[in-house]
This record gives C-alpha cells, sequence and structure tokens, in this order.
C-alpha cells in the first residue's frame, strides 16, 4: 500500500470527504485483501472491510501521527479480521471456499500460469485454513506482508515474543501438515 500524504490525512482528519475517498481509494485493496487472507471467506472480507472504513473515518481525528497511517491501518483491519474469524468460527463449522480467487487478476495471463496460479493461491488459502485467526494474521503479515515482529507487535498490539511464538506454533503446524502429506510445498 502508497503511504499517504500527511496533507490528505490532516485535511481527512478536519471532516474532508474529497480527502477520506482519497484514503479510502489508496487502500481499500490492501484492506481487502489483509481481511480475505486472515478471515479466508470472502464475504467476511467483504464486510471487514466495510468495518475498517467506518472505523478509520469514526476515528480519523485520533489518529496522532505516532505511527505510520499504514500500521494504524493494519492494526484496525488485523483486529477487525480476526474477531470477524472468531464469530464466524462460533456460529458454524469452518468450510473452505476453493473457488474463491485470492486476488482479482488485471491483465493478460497464459492460461497455463494462470492456473498454475490459482492453484497455488488455493493451496496457500487451505493452509492459512488450517491455523487459528491468531496464528494465521500474525503469518501473514510476516509472510505475506513482510512486516517485521516489531511492526506485527504494533499492529496486533501484543508482545513481540507473543509474535515469535504464534508464528513458530503457526509454522509447526504447516510443517506437520506437510510431513503427513497433507500439503505439498508451494513455495
Amino acid at each position: 500500500m502508497q503511504e499517504i500524504p500527511k496533507d490528505t490525512l490532516t485535511l481527512a482528519q478536519q471532516g474532508d470527504i474529497r480527502a477520506f475517498e482519497d484514503i479510502y481509494r489508496t487502500s481499500s485493496g490492501f484492506v481487502y485483501t489483509l481481511a480475505l487472507r486472515v478471515t479466508n471467506n470472502r464475504q467476511d472480507a467483504e464486510e471487514v472491510a466495510q468495518d475498517v472504513f467506518l472505523k478509520v473515518y469514526k476515528n480519523i481525528r485520533k489518529f496522532r501521527f505516532e505511527s505510520t497511517f499504514k500500521t494504524w491501518i493494519y492494526r484496525i483491519t488485523t483486529n477487525t479480521a480476526i474477531n470477524a474469524a472468531i464469530r464466524r468460527g462460533r456460529r458454524a463449522m469452518r468450510e473452505i471456499e476453493y473457488n474463491d480467487n485470492i486476488q482479482h487478476t488485471h491483465g493478460y495471463e497464459p492460461q497455463q500460469e494462470k492456473i498454475e496460479k490459482d492453484e497455488k493461491e488455493q493451496i496457500i488459502k487451505s493452509m492459512l485454513e488450517t491455523l487459528n485467526p491468531k496464528q494465521r494474521s500474525c503469518l501473514v503479515l510476516r509472510d505475506i506482508e513482510g512486516l517485521s515482529y516489531e511492526e506485527i507487535s504494533r499492529t496486533l498490539k501484543i508482545n513481540i515474543n507473543t509474535v515469535r511464538s504464534r508464528l513458530k506454533r503457526a509454522r509447526e503446524s504447516l510443517l506437520a501438515l506437510r510431513k503427513k502429506g497433507v500439503i505439498k510445498n508451494v513455495l
């Protein structure tokens, strides 16, 4: 996600709707993708994205530039997505939707490459589904989004050792599945 200029954020804090629209346009794809990776469900991700932007709109005045806007929206998105995943888990048994795409592709891709890419995305999605939402969010933020342990700690407002242990448990869980032959090496 591109960094949003400070003047745009300041205008949004003052109630400028166009500035908020700029924020939305710049970060909506990122928010949706992150929410999808954490919830592993397209409909939940859409609802999370809506909730996130309602929260951002209502709380933009509280943003104090103590962290980057990207870190702030990571935290809101991840926490909202974790809560949605937990609620969904309590309501019904999890189901994996194999026909959903993780990302919308743009442009031309040779058919074989697209098929291979879709297969890898489905495997990754299935692997992430095996993890609990807290482990999944740490793994997504670290291995897919590339955040440092410190950034994950600040984003999720958890101790850095908790980040390390969640990542370790998530990786051990995936490794165990791989050893059992349930999943194969994707990357």
